[in-house]
Protein backbone atom coordinates (compact mmCIF):
# COMPACT_ATOMS: atom_id res chain seq x y z
CA UNK A 1 0.00 0.00 0.00
CA UNK A 2 1.61 3.63 -0.63
CA UNK A 3 1.67 6.43 1.53
CA UNK A 4 -1.37 8.32 0.05
CA UNK A 5 -4.41 8.00 3.02
CA UNK A 6 -7.53 6.01 2.09
CA UNK A 7 -10.48 8.28 1.62
CA UNK A 8 -14.33 6.64 3.27
CA UNK A 9 -16.87 7.99 4.08
CA UNK A 10 -20.29 5.90 5.41
CA UNK A 11 -21.10 2.55 6.09
CA UNK A 12 -24.43 0.76 5.28
CA UNK A 13 -26.08 1.47 7.87
CA UNK A 14 -24.92 5.49 7.84
CA UNK A 15 -26.27 5.43 4.86
CA UNK A 16 -29.76 3.81 5.49
CA UNK A 17 -29.77 5.87 8.92
CA UNK A 18 -28.33 8.96 8.94
CA UNK A 19 -28.54 10.20 12.03
CA UNK A 20 -26.47 7.54 13.36
CA UNK A 21 -23.24 9.76 11.89
CA UNK A 22 -20.94 11.18 14.18
CA UNK A 23 -23.36 14.61 14.62
CA UNK A 24 -20.29 16.71 14.28
CA UNK A 25 -19.08 14.83 10.67
CA UNK A 26 -22.89 15.27 9.91
CA UNK A 27 -23.28 18.58 10.34
CA UNK A 28 -20.40 19.31 8.73
CA UNK A 29 -21.02 17.66 5.69
CA UNK A 30 -24.69 19.13 4.96
CA UNK A 31 -23.02 22.37 5.44
CA UNK A 32 -20.40 21.33 2.67
CA UNK A 33 -23.69 19.98 0.43
CA UNK A 34 -24.50 23.50 -0.26
CA UNK A 35 -21.22 25.37 0.13
CA UNK A 36 -18.61 23.31 -1.70
CA UNK A 37 -20.34 20.37 -3.10
CA UNK A 38 -17.08 18.67 -4.01
CA UNK A 39 -15.36 18.53 -0.36
CA UNK A 40 -15.31 14.48 -0.12
CA UNK A 41 -16.88 15.26 3.86
CA UNK A 42 -19.99 15.19 0.94
CA UNK A 43 -19.89 11.28 0.62
CA UNK A 44 -21.62 11.52 3.78
CA UNK A 45 -24.82 12.81 2.19
CA UNK A 46 -25.08 9.84 0.31
CA UNK A 47 -28.84 8.79 1.63
CA UNK A 48 -32.19 8.52 0.75
CA UNK A 49 -33.06 11.10 3.32
CA UNK A 50 -33.12 14.97 4.08
CA UNK A 51 -31.11 16.79 6.93
CA UNK A 52 -34.27 16.60 8.80
CA UNK A 53 -33.76 12.49 8.10
CA UNK A 54 -37.17 12.30 5.89
CA UNK A 55 -36.75 10.46 2.71
CA UNK A 56 -37.08 11.94 -0.67
CA UNK A 57 -40.42 10.56 -1.79
CA UNK A 58 -43.46 11.69 -3.56
CA UNK A 59 -46.60 10.10 -3.63
CA UNK A 60 -47.60 10.65 -7.58
CA UNK A 61 -51.51 12.41 -7.51
CA UNK A 62 -54.01 10.36 -9.33
CA UNK A 63 -54.66 13.32 -11.66
CA UNK A 64 -51.31 11.81 -13.37
CA UNK A 65 -51.57 8.52 -12.40
CA UNK A 66 -55.23 7.94 -13.85
CA UNK A 67 -55.11 4.74 -11.28
CA UNK A 68 -56.66 4.47 -7.93
CA UNK A 69 -53.54 2.67 -6.16
CA UNK A 70 -50.98 4.87 -4.77
CA UNK A 71 -48.20 5.37 -6.76
CA UNK A 72 -45.46 6.31 -4.90
CA UNK A 73 -41.65 7.61 -6.09
CA UNK A 74 -38.23 7.56 -4.23
CA UNK A 75 -36.33 10.66 -6.06
CA UNK A 76 -32.73 10.70 -6.31
CA UNK A 77 -31.86 14.84 -7.60
CA UNK A 78 -30.74 15.44 -3.73
CA UNK A 79 -27.88 13.20 -3.86
CA UNK A 80 -24.45 14.15 -4.55
CA UNK A 81 -23.99 14.08 -8.65
CA UNK A 82 -27.69 14.44 -9.02
CA UNK A 83 -28.49 10.70 -9.02
CA UNK A 84 -28.67 7.81 -6.25
CA UNK A 85 -26.03 6.16 -8.59
CA UNK A 86 -23.58 7.85 -6.43
CA UNK A 87 -24.50 4.89 -4.05
CA UNK A 88 -23.89 2.12 -5.98
CA UNK A 89 -20.67 3.44 -6.81
CA UNK A 90 -19.14 4.25 -3.16
CA UNK A 91 -20.29 1.27 -2.62
CA UNK A 92 -18.29 -0.92 -5.13
CA UNK A 93 -14.87 1.23 -4.40
CA UNK A 94 -15.19 1.23 -0.57
CA UNK A 95 -15.16 -2.53 -0.57
CA UNK A 96 -12.32 -2.89 -3.16
CA UNK A 97 -10.65 -0.50 -0.56
CA UNK A 98 -11.22 -2.61 2.28
CA UNK A 99 -9.98 -5.52 0.73
CA UNK A 100 -7.07 -4.08 -0.36
CA UNK A 101 -7.71 -4.59 -4.22
CA UNK A 102 -7.11 -0.79 -4.62
CA UNK A 103 -4.18 1.71 -3.74
CA UNK A 104 -5.32 5.11 -4.39
CA UNK A 105 -1.46 6.53 -5.18
CA UNK A 106 -1.26 3.14 -7.66
CA UNK A 107 -4.12 2.83 -9.14
CA UNK A 108 -6.30 3.91 -12.14
CA UNK A 109 -10.21 3.79 -11.63
CA UNK A 110 -12.38 2.86 -14.83
CA UNK A 111 -15.60 3.13 -14.59
CA UNK A 112 -17.73 1.68 -17.40
CA UNK A 113 -21.19 3.21 -17.58
CA UNK A 114 -24.29 4.41 -20.06
CA UNK A 115 -24.41 7.42 -17.45
CA UNK A 116 -25.21 7.93 -14.14
CA UNK A 117 -22.79 5.28 -12.57
CA UNK A 118 -20.05 6.86 -14.70
CA UNK A 119 -20.78 10.25 -13.33
CA UNK A 120 -21.04 8.49 -9.56
CA UNK A 121 -18.25 7.00 -10.42
CA UNK A 122 -16.15 10.27 -11.43
CA UNK A 123 -17.43 12.15 -8.60
CA UNK A 124 -16.42 8.91 -6.10
CA UNK A 125 -13.67 8.31 -6.84
CA UNK A 126 -11.77 11.71 -7.42
CA UNK A 127 -12.96 12.50 -3.97
CA UNK A 128 -11.44 9.42 -2.89
CA UNK A 129 -8.18 10.67 -4.23
CA UNK A 130 -7.94 8.04 -7.53
CA UNK A 131 -7.41 9.13 -10.54
CA UNK A 132 -10.73 8.24 -12.78
CA UNK A 133 -11.76 7.61 -15.83
CA UNK A 134 -14.99 7.10 -17.41
CA UNK A 135 -16.17 4.91 -20.45
CA UNK A 136 -19.26 6.07 -21.44
CA UNK A 137 -21.31 5.80 -25.24
CA UNK A 138 -20.23 8.52 -27.35
CA UNK A 139 -24.45 9.06 -28.13
CA UNK A 140 -25.50 10.26 -24.56
CA UNK A 141 -26.26 13.01 -23.75
CA UNK A 142 -24.01 16.32 -23.66
CA UNK A 143 -24.94 16.97 -19.73
CA UNK A 144 -23.37 14.05 -18.99
CA UNK A 145 -19.93 14.42 -20.46
CA UNK A 146 -19.85 17.85 -18.97
CA UNK A 147 -21.03 16.72 -15.39
CA UNK A 148 -18.42 14.23 -15.44
CA UNK A 149 -15.18 16.15 -16.42
CA UNK A 150 -16.39 19.01 -14.06
CA UNK A 151 -15.32 16.28 -11.33
CA UNK A 152 -11.89 15.43 -12.58
CA UNK A 153 -12.42 12.52 -14.53
CA UNK A 154 -11.34 11.59 -18.07
CA UNK A 155 -13.74 10.51 -20.39
CA UNK A 156 -13.39 8.06 -23.03
CA UNK A 157 -16.68 7.56 -25.68
CA UNK A 158 -17.21 4.06 -27.31
CA UNK A 159 -19.37 4.11 -30.46
CA UNK A 160 -23.44 3.84 -29.97
CA UNK A 161 -26.29 4.71 -27.48
CA UNK A 162 -27.23 3.52 -24.25
CA UNK A 163 -27.87 -0.20 -25.52
CA UNK A 164 -23.82 -0.38 -26.66
CA UNK A 165 -22.39 -2.25 -23.39
CA UNK A 166 -20.82 -4.76 -25.24
CA UNK A 167 -18.40 -2.19 -27.11
CA UNK A 168 -17.76 0.03 -23.25
CA UNK A 169 -16.63 -4.28 -22.15
CA UNK A 170 -14.49 -4.17 -25.13
CA UNK A 171 -12.77 -1.06 -23.85
CA UNK A 172 -12.45 -2.17 -20.40
CA UNK A 173 -10.48 -5.05 -21.64
CA UNK A 174 -8.61 -3.27 -23.43
CA UNK A 175 -7.28 -1.06 -20.58
CA UNK A 176 -6.64 -3.98 -18.86
CA UNK A 177 -4.18 -5.64 -20.77
CA UNK A 178 -2.61 -2.25 -21.43
CA UNK A 179 -1.98 -1.45 -17.90
CA UNK A 180 -1.47 -3.71 -14.79
CA UNK A 181 -2.22 -0.56 -12.57
CA UNK A 182 -5.82 -0.17 -14.17
CA UNK A 183 -8.93 -1.65 -12.02
CA UNK A 184 -12.41 -1.95 -13.44
CA UNK A 185 -15.32 -1.10 -11.54
CA UNK A 186 -17.84 -2.71 -13.01
CA UNK A 187 -21.33 -1.87 -12.05
CA UNK A 188 -23.19 -4.62 -14.46
CA UNK A 189 -20.61 -7.21 -11.91
CA UNK A 190 -19.64 -6.34 -9.19
CA UNK A 191 -22.37 -6.94 -5.76
CA UNK A 192 -21.43 -3.57 -4.10
CA UNK A 193 -23.67 -1.81 -6.37
CA UNK A 194 -26.49 -4.69 -5.47
CA UNK A 195 -25.65 -4.60 -1.96
CA UNK A 196 -26.09 -0.64 -1.57
CA UNK A 197 -29.55 -0.86 -2.97
CA UNK A 198 -30.57 -4.48 -1.42
CA UNK A 199 -29.85 -2.76 2.17
CA UNK A 200 -29.96 1.01 2.19
CA UNK A 201 -32.38 1.41 -1.43
CA UNK A 202 -34.53 -1.71 0.23
CA UNK A 203 -34.49 -1.16 4.09
CA UNK A 204 -35.89 2.42 2.77
CA UNK A 205 -38.70 1.55 1.18
CA UNK A 206 -39.53 -0.85 3.99
CA UNK A 207 -39.73 1.99 6.56
CA UNK A 208 -41.58 4.44 3.79
CA UNK A 209 -44.41 1.85 4.11
CA UNK A 210 -44.83 2.22 7.67
CA UNK A 211 -44.00 6.00 7.23
CA UNK A 212 -47.02 6.26 4.60
CA UNK A 213 -49.36 4.23 6.68
CA UNK A 214 -49.44 6.96 9.94
CA UNK A 215 -50.17 9.54 7.29
CA UNK A 216 -53.11 7.42 5.57
CA UNK A 217 -51.76 6.22 2.25
CA UNK A 218 -51.71 2.22 2.45
CA UNK A 219 -51.98 -0.40 4.68
CA UNK A 220 -48.09 -0.67 5.97
CA UNK A 221 -46.83 -2.84 3.05
CA UNK A 222 -45.98 -2.04 -0.50
CA UNK A 223 -47.45 -4.15 -2.63
CA UNK A 224 -45.17 -4.33 -6.09
CA UNK A 225 -42.09 -2.61 -6.82
CA UNK A 226 -41.33 -1.34 -10.24
CA UNK A 227 -37.24 -0.36 -11.98
CA UNK A 228 -36.36 -0.14 -15.01
CA UNK A 229 -32.83 -1.95 -15.36
CA UNK A 230 -29.34 -0.62 -16.48
CA UNK A 231 -26.91 -2.36 -14.06
CA UNK A 232 -29.94 -3.76 -12.38
CA UNK A 233 -28.85 -2.45 -9.28
CA UNK A 234 -31.65 -0.68 -8.28
CA UNK A 235 -34.07 -3.59 -8.79
CA UNK A 236 -31.94 -5.33 -6.20
CA UNK A 237 -34.48 -3.35 -3.34
CA UNK A 238 -36.82 -5.79 -4.38
CA UNK A 239 -35.15 -8.85 -2.96
CA UNK A 240 -35.51 -6.76 0.43
CA UNK A 241 -39.24 -6.01 0.05
CA UNK A 242 -40.40 -9.48 -0.95
CA UNK A 243 -38.27 -10.80 2.19
CA UNK A 244 -40.49 -8.24 4.61
CA UNK A 245 -43.57 -8.80 2.55
CA UNK A 246 -43.70 -12.58 0.64
CA UNK A 247 -46.33 -11.69 -1.94
CA UNK A 248 -44.78 -8.75 -2.56
CA UNK A 249 -44.24 -8.30 -6.96
CA UNK A 250 -40.85 -7.32 -8.17
CA UNK A 251 -41.39 -5.55 -11.89
CA UNK A 252 -38.53 -5.27 -14.21
CA UNK A 253 -39.18 -2.81 -17.44
CA UNK A 254 -37.35 -2.43 -20.83
CA UNK A 255 -37.63 -0.66 -23.97
CA UNK A 256 -39.91 -1.81 -26.49
CA UNK A 257 -37.18 -1.30 -28.71
CA UNK A 258 -34.87 -3.16 -27.34
CA UNK A 259 -36.55 -6.22 -24.87
CA UNK A 260 -33.93 -8.47 -24.11
CA UNK A 261 -35.06 -10.42 -21.60
CA UNK A 262 -38.64 -9.89 -23.08
CA UNK A 263 -38.07 -11.56 -25.88
CA UNK A 264 -34.26 -11.85 -26.72
CA UNK A 265 -34.63 -8.81 -28.38
CA UNK A 266 -31.83 -6.33 -29.38
CA UNK A 267 -32.05 -2.54 -30.63
CA UNK A 268 -31.10 1.24 -29.70
CA UNK A 269 -33.02 3.66 -27.77
CA UNK A 270 -33.59 6.67 -26.14
CA UNK A 271 -34.12 5.79 -22.33
CA UNK A 272 -31.19 6.68 -20.99
CA UNK A 273 -29.93 4.58 -18.12
CA UNK A 274 -32.12 1.53 -19.35
CA UNK A 275 -32.10 -1.76 -21.54
CA UNK A 276 -28.54 -2.45 -22.27
CA UNK A 277 -29.02 -5.69 -24.34
CA UNK A 278 -27.62 -8.10 -22.01
CA UNK A 279 -28.33 -9.67 -18.51
CA UNK A 280 -26.61 -8.47 -15.61
CA UNK A 281 -24.46 -10.48 -13.29
CA UNK A 282 -25.74 -9.03 -9.97
CA UNK A 283 -29.27 -9.11 -11.30
CA UNK A 284 -31.28 -11.99 -9.35
CA UNK A 285 -33.09 -12.53 -12.08
CA UNK A 286 -35.05 -15.24 -10.54
CA UNK A 287 -36.96 -13.29 -7.98
CA UNK A 288 -38.35 -11.15 -10.37
CA UNK A 289 -41.92 -11.60 -10.91
CA UNK A 290 -42.90 -9.86 -14.42
CA UNK A 291 -41.10 -8.01 -17.11
CA UNK A 292 -43.12 -4.71 -19.11
CA UNK A 293 -41.71 -2.79 -22.02
CA UNK A 294 -42.28 0.89 -22.39
CA UNK A 295 -42.07 2.77 -25.86
CA UNK A 296 -38.79 4.85 -25.53
CA UNK A 297 -40.22 8.25 -27.03
CA UNK A 298 -43.55 7.89 -24.38
CA UNK A 299 -40.87 8.54 -21.84
CA UNK A 300 -39.09 11.06 -23.58
CA UNK A 301 -42.51 13.23 -24.33
CA UNK A 302 -43.72 12.01 -21.13
CA UNK A 303 -41.07 13.99 -19.43
CA UNK A 304 -41.34 17.14 -21.66
CA UNK A 305 -45.03 16.98 -20.65
CA UNK A 306 -44.44 17.24 -17.14
CA UNK A 307 -41.14 19.76 -17.00
CA UNK A 308 -42.21 21.87 -19.72
CA UNK A 309 -44.66 25.29 -19.21
CA UNK A 310 -47.39 23.78 -21.30
CA UNK A 311 -47.74 20.98 -19.62
CA UNK A 312 -47.55 22.34 -16.30
CA UNK A 313 -50.33 24.40 -16.78
CA UNK A 314 -52.33 21.75 -18.21
CA UNK A 315 -51.76 19.91 -15.15
CA UNK A 316 -52.24 22.58 -12.90
CA UNK A 317 -55.37 24.29 -14.53
CA UNK A 318 -57.02 21.65 -16.29
CA UNK A 319 -56.35 18.85 -13.86
CA UNK A 320 -56.35 20.57 -10.23
CA UNK A 321 -52.94 19.77 -9.30
CA UNK A 322 -52.01 22.19 -6.78
CA UNK A 323 -49.06 24.29 -8.72
CA UNK A 324 -46.33 23.54 -5.95
CA UNK A 325 -46.78 19.83 -6.32
CA UNK A 326 -46.63 20.54 -10.36
CA UNK A 327 -43.34 22.35 -10.00
CA UNK A 328 -42.19 19.62 -7.60
CA UNK A 329 -42.89 17.00 -10.01
CA UNK A 330 -40.83 19.15 -12.79
CA UNK A 331 -37.89 18.83 -10.83
CA UNK A 332 -37.65 15.43 -9.97
CA UNK A 333 -37.79 13.18 -13.40
CA UNK A 334 -35.88 12.96 -15.30
CA UNK A 335 -36.33 9.91 -18.78
CA UNK A 336 -36.00 6.76 -16.54
CA UNK A 337 -38.35 8.14 -13.66
CA UNK A 338 -40.75 8.64 -16.39
CA UNK A 339 -40.21 4.75 -18.06
CA UNK A 340 -40.82 3.84 -14.10
CA UNK A 341 -44.08 5.69 -13.70
CA UNK A 342 -45.57 4.40 -16.78
CA UNK A 343 -44.21 0.75 -15.95
CA UNK A 344 -46.03 1.66 -12.18
CA UNK A 345 -49.46 2.84 -13.71
CA UNK A 346 -49.41 -0.41 -15.91
CA UNK A 347 -48.25 -2.96 -12.87
CA UNK A 348 -51.62 -1.61 -11.33
CA UNK A 349 -53.97 -1.90 -14.36
CA UNK A 350 -52.39 -5.29 -15.32
CA UNK A 351 -52.37 -6.84 -11.15
CA UNK A 352 -55.77 -5.05 -10.50
CA UNK A 353 -54.29 -3.02 -7.73
CA UNK A 354 -56.52 -0.19 -6.36
CA UNK A 355 -57.41 2.28 -3.72
CA UNK A 356 -55.09 1.29 -0.89
CA UNK A 357 -52.83 -0.62 -2.74
CA UNK A 358 -49.07 0.95 -2.68
CA UNK A 359 -46.51 0.59 -5.91
CA UNK A 360 -43.05 2.19 -4.91
CA UNK A 361 -41.01 3.27 -8.05
CA UNK A 362 -37.79 5.26 -8.37
CA UNK A 363 -36.45 8.27 -10.35
CA UNK A 364 -33.03 7.66 -10.56
CA UNK A 365 -31.99 11.39 -11.67
CA UNK A 366 -33.58 14.59 -12.95
CA UNK A 367 -34.26 16.94 -16.04
CA UNK A 368 -30.95 18.65 -15.62
CA UNK A 369 -29.39 16.16 -17.29
CA UNK A 370 -32.04 16.22 -20.53
CA UNK A 371 -32.25 19.70 -21.56
CA UNK A 372 -30.47 18.78 -24.65
CA UNK A 373 -32.55 15.66 -24.99
CA UNK A 374 -36.12 18.26 -24.86
CA UNK A 375 -34.07 20.72 -27.19
CA UNK A 376 -33.77 17.78 -29.46
CA UNK A 377 -37.66 16.90 -29.34
CA UNK A 378 -38.46 20.06 -30.19
CA UNK A 379 -36.66 20.13 -33.08
CA UNK A 380 -37.56 17.05 -34.55
CA UNK A 381 -41.81 17.34 -33.75
CA UNK A 382 -42.00 20.81 -32.89
CA UNK A 383 -42.79 22.83 -29.85
CA UNK A 384 -45.46 21.53 -27.61
CA UNK A 385 -48.39 23.47 -26.94
CA UNK A 386 -51.39 23.20 -24.15
CA UNK A 387 -53.71 20.89 -26.81
CA UNK A 388 -49.97 18.52 -27.02
CA UNK A 389 -49.26 18.35 -23.52
CA UNK A 390 -52.58 17.14 -22.99
CA UNK A 391 -53.10 14.42 -25.35
CA UNK A 392 -49.72 13.51 -24.02
CA UNK A 393 -51.17 13.28 -20.58
CA UNK A 394 -54.45 11.18 -21.68
CA UNK A 395 -52.03 8.88 -24.31
CA UNK A 396 -48.92 8.38 -22.49
CA UNK A 397 -50.49 7.91 -18.28
CA UNK A 398 -53.81 7.73 -18.44
CA UNK A 399 -54.32 5.69 -21.03
CA UNK A 400 -50.94 2.78 -20.38
CA UNK A 401 -51.91 -0.70 -21.79
CA UNK A 402 -51.25 -3.35 -20.67
CA UNK A 403 -49.58 -5.28 -23.49
CA UNK A 404 -45.89 -5.77 -23.74
CA UNK A 405 -45.84 -7.99 -20.04
CA UNK A 406 -44.48 -11.04 -19.61
CA UNK A 407 -44.84 -12.67 -16.35
CA UNK A 408 -42.24 -14.78 -14.71
CA UNK A 409 -42.93 -18.77 -14.33
CA UNK A 410 -40.58 -20.77 -13.21
CA UNK A 411 -39.45 -21.42 -17.22
CA UNK A 412 -39.28 -17.43 -18.13
CA UNK A 413 -37.29 -17.33 -15.04
CA UNK A 414 -35.23 -19.72 -16.30
CA UNK A 415 -34.61 -18.65 -19.45
CA UNK A 416 -33.77 -15.05 -18.34
CA UNK A 417 -30.87 -16.64 -16.37
CA UNK A 418 -29.60 -18.48 -19.25
CA UNK A 419 -29.25 -15.46 -21.29
CA UNK A 420 -26.44 -14.58 -18.92
CA UNK A 421 -24.40 -16.99 -19.98
CA UNK A 422 -23.87 -15.43 -23.55
CA UNK A 423 -22.42 -12.39 -21.68
CA UNK A 424 -20.56 -13.32 -18.37
CA UNK A 425 -19.04 -17.06 -19.79
CA UNK A 426 -18.94 -16.48 -23.16
CA UNK A 427 -17.27 -13.02 -23.00
CA UNK A 428 -16.24 -12.01 -19.64
CA UNK A 429 -14.44 -15.16 -18.24
CA UNK A 430 -16.94 -15.98 -15.42
CA UNK A 431 -17.26 -20.08 -15.45
CA UNK A 432 -20.73 -22.08 -15.79
CA UNK A 433 -20.29 -23.57 -11.91
CA UNK A 434 -19.96 -19.77 -10.63
CA UNK A 435 -23.20 -18.96 -13.70
CA UNK A 436 -24.74 -22.35 -12.01
CA UNK A 437 -24.47 -21.34 -8.32
CA UNK A 438 -26.45 -18.31 -8.72
CA UNK A 439 -29.47 -20.56 -9.33
CA UNK A 440 -29.22 -21.45 -5.47
CA UNK A 441 -30.98 -18.53 -3.03
CA UNK A 442 -28.49 -19.28 -0.78
CA UNK A 443 -26.11 -17.27 -2.92
CA UNK A 444 -27.74 -14.42 -2.93
CA UNK A 445 -28.33 -14.53 1.01
CA UNK A 446 -24.82 -14.80 1.39
CA UNK A 447 -23.98 -12.06 -0.92
CA UNK A 448 -26.62 -9.85 1.18
CA UNK A 449 -25.00 -11.09 4.42
CA UNK A 450 -21.95 -9.25 3.91
CA UNK A 451 -23.15 -5.65 4.17
CA UNK A 452 -22.56 -6.37 8.04
CA UNK A 453 -19.13 -7.87 7.88
CA UNK A 454 -18.19 -5.10 5.64
CA UNK A 455 -19.68 -2.48 7.97
CA UNK A 456 -17.53 -3.80 10.87
CA UNK A 457 -14.52 -3.52 8.77
CA UNK A 458 -14.68 0.40 8.21
CA UNK A 459 -15.55 0.71 11.30
CA UNK A 460 -12.03 -1.18 12.38
CA UNK A 461 -11.03 0.94 9.83
CA UNK A 462 -11.96 4.22 11.35
CA UNK A 463 -10.27 2.74 14.92
CA UNK A 464 -7.27 1.85 13.81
Amino acid sequence: MSKKTLITGPTFEEMLHPWTIDPETRALALEKKQSDPLDPINLYNITWRDANNRIYHEVLPHELTGVDAEIVVLYAKDFPTGSHKVGAAYSVLLEMELSGDVDPGVHTLVWPSTGNYGIGGAWVGCRMGFDAIVILPAEMSKERFEQIRSYGARIIATPGSESNVKEIYDKTWELRRADPNVRVLNQFEVMGNYRFHYYVTGNTIVELAEYLAQQGIGRGRVDAYVSAMGSAGTIAAGDRLKQVWPHHRIIGLEPIQCPTLYSNGYGAHQIQGIGDKHVTWIHNVLNMDAIMCIDDMDSVRGLQMLVEEPGKKVLAEEYGIPQEKVEKLSSIFGISGVCNVIGAIKTAKYYGYGKGDVIVTILTDAIDRYYSVMDWLTEKEGPMDETEAKIRLESIFHRATTDWVREGSMHARQCWHNLKYYTWVEQQGKSVEELDAQRDPEWWLAEQAKVAEIDKRLRELRGA
